[in-house]
């Protein structure tokens, strides 16, 4: 009853049953994937970003090159900040508003120089493609906190003179007339003294692993559906055909009785009348 399976059509179909349960596999397996990425950053915001704050001489060589497990970890910095080397940097939304980051370049006692992102500003309403204003950064020395972040690709994109279209700290650092590390940026946490006014502050990321798991595992369902959806329509056409078979087996029996001159044998399925007659009898009635 099913040597169908092995028609060209039936073939065709499990063809494109496995080609839709390998697409349903791949994308389960990559939402499987985006899933450990959120886990991973999820354990590095938990692990660094409120842990006691570490000096820069054990943090300068994630300024150099940062260690991706590294990223969120706070940093005390003391120097003084390079009002001249301010730079505005595009398109950041936040919250969903469109707006700016302050980018400044920090002089350490040290020597080096790194970048310290102030914070957010929203698009101004006085001048087309610029803030408002720009809170000043505080004067003399000062005691930063900053949490690490990588730097970001350089977009092919420009920006007008004293802006920049993304954090590509090698490109800030082409623009500044002294070395800056490019290995990783600081976010800012807190500022001492503090200023009178400040950009927005970064919000804390969010710890919640979303829903990779569970679409992963809708795509797996949906790769094993197919399956047992071709299973039950191969069942229901082996039903059909011996359904059809049992018909024309009566049918030609019939035909047979009548050529020899004999009185039809009827059908051995009984009709759903014959069916309440037989029971009515069995009861007794």
């Amino acid at each position: 009853m099913y040597r169908f399976l092995f028609s060209s059509k039936w073939l065709g179909y499990f063809v494109l049953a496995l080609i839709f349960a390998t697409a349903c596999v791949f994308l389960g397996r990559w939402q499987m994937d985006r899933r450990a990425e959120t886990l991973a950053e999820i354990n590095r915001v938990v692990s660094n970003y409120s842990a006691t704050p570490i000096p820069f001489s054990e943090a300068k060589a994630q300024f150099q090159s940062l260690d991706p497990e590294k990223e969120w970890t706070q940093v005390e910095l003391r120097g003084r900040y390079d009002v001249a080397g301010q730079r505005i940097v595009r398109n950041r939304p936040l919250n969903g508003q469109p707006g700016y980051e302050v980018v400044v370049p920090l002089r350490l006692e040290s020597g080096d120089a790194v970048v310290v992102d102030r914070g957010w500003l929203p698009i101004g309403n006085k001048t087309p493609g610029r803030p408002d204003s720009i809170p000043a950064p505080p004067s003399g020395d000062v005691t930063v906190v900053v949490r690490l972040k990588p730097g970001e690709a350089k977009l092919d994109r420009g920006a007008v003179e004293g802006q920049l279209a993304s954090i590509d700290l090698a490109g800030f650092a082409a623009e500044l007339p002294y070395p800056l590390m490019t290995g990783a940026y600081g976010q800012l946490a807190g500022e001492t003294p503090a200023p009178a006014s400040m950009p927005v502050g970064f919000p804390k990321p969010a710890t919640e692993e979303g829903t990779h798991l569970s679409y992963s595992l809708q795509w797996f369902a949906f790769g094993v559906l197919m399956f047992v959806g071709f299973g039950y329509a191969a069942r229901q056409q082996a039903r059909n055909a011996r359904i059809d078979a049992e018909d024309d087996d009566d049918f030609g029996a019939a035909a047979r009785v009548k050529a020899a001159g004999k009185p039809a044998r009827k059908s051995k399925r009984r009709t759903s009348e014959e069916e309440e007659d037989a029971i009515l009898d069995a009861q007794g009635y």
